[in-house]
Parts: structure tokens; sequence; C-alpha cells
């Protein structure tokens, strides 16, 4: 793969522009000081149709293979974004930018194509979204839960605001839920008692 010379903010975002047209539905740069010189750095910000989620991701490739740093998400309502973040021009002193690249899902279709065969390090944050939004990532090569228990309830997403979220009745005794009738109930320390705001310990025995 043939790297571009180092690109400011506009010319990456001029570049996805004119290679995706009405399917760059945003974008737009952020500034920030970091340190004590407040030195600039950048974040880019993408917004694109689903279909053209992993051209965006080349697109980001061909200019210099980035870093995932993780797949965020959020659920919006009546759909769940997700938000690709990556660093780009990695290890360049004063000259690596943060690369949020967003795809929003209705949830009557919650499916996103994997992007593990491009980056495979991608796989963990895909297993986590959908187990806890509920998306279905076609093409994922191993979609085994990673995070939650086998037993826990299906349709239940952790996540999620609505009604398949975690309902009330198990957030009190979440550890309870399908749990084995012949398994004791964890211990809880008792309390000690407090003297002006601090824990009284006993004298040692």
């Amino acid at each position: 793969m043939n790297e571009t010379p180092h690109l400011t903010p506009e010319q990456i975002i001029e570049r996805y522009r004119r290679e995706f047209g009405e399917g760059l539905i945003d974008a737009k740069v952020t500034e920030r000081g970091e340190g004590t010189k407040k030195t600039r750095s950048y974040n880019i910000w993408f917004r694109v149709r689903r279909d053209l989620l992993r051209q965006a991701i080349r697109q980001l490739m061909d200019i210099r293979f980035p870093h995932l740093a993780v797949i965020a998400g959020n659920d919006l309502g009546d759909q769940i974004e997700l938000l690709y973040i990556f660093s780009v021009f990695y290890g360049e002193k004063f000259g690596e930018y943060m690369v949020t690249i967003g795809v929003s899902l209705p949830k009557s279709d919650l499916t996103v194509p994997t992007i593990t065969d491009m980056i495979p390090g991608a796989l963990f944050s895909e297993r986590e979204k959908q187990e806890f939004f509920g998306v279905t990532v076609t093409g994922i090569p191993d979609g085994r839960r990673l995070f939650l228990p086998e037993d826990f309830p299906q349709g239940v997403y952790p996540w999620r605001k609505d009604e398949t979220g975690v309902p009330p009745e198990m957030v009190r005794d979440l550890w309870a839920v399908d749990r084995p009738t012949d398994r004791p109930a964890p211990p809880v320390p008792e309390k000690l008692p407090v003297e002006n705001g601090k824990e009284k310990r006993g004298e040692p025995q």
C-alpha cells in the first residue's frame, strides 16, 4: 500500500468530500490545546452512510494505516450510532490526528459489516457491540459472547435505553439472574461502626 505524504486535517476532509460526495453526511475538524504549551492537536469527524463505512475506513488506510482505538456506541432513540475512532499519522510528533467515522443504524435494521478483514483488532469491539447493543455484525469471524455470561438473558442489551435494556427488576440483584439455586449468595462484609466520619477498627487480637 502506497502511503501519501502527511496531510493537513483540511486536506483529509477535502479528499473524503471528493471521494464520497453526498455519501459523506458530515465532516468537521475540532482543535484542542495539549499540555502547558497548549500545543495544537486535531480531531477529524466524519459521518457516512452505512453502506460506505468500509470504503471510508479503506480511504483512511490509503492515507496512512490507522490505529483503531475503539468502536464506541450510543442509543439515540430510534437509532444506534457507532463511532469508529482511529489515530492516523501515529507517532509523528504534533502530527497525529484522531479520526472518528460515524454511522447510524436504524433499530429496525441493526446490521453493520465487519471490518476485521481490514483491521483484525476490531473483533473485540465488534463482539462488544453485538452483546451490549444488539447490533448484528455481518461477516464477523467470531460472534461468541465475550463480556456477558452465556446464561445472561437473550434479548437484553445493557447499553440500550429502550425496552430491550436491562429491566429494573434485574438491576438490584443482577448477580442473581438465572443463578443456579444451589449456589450460595455472595457474602456481604459486616459494616464497621463509624466515629467522626471514619471507620472504627477494633484492636488487633
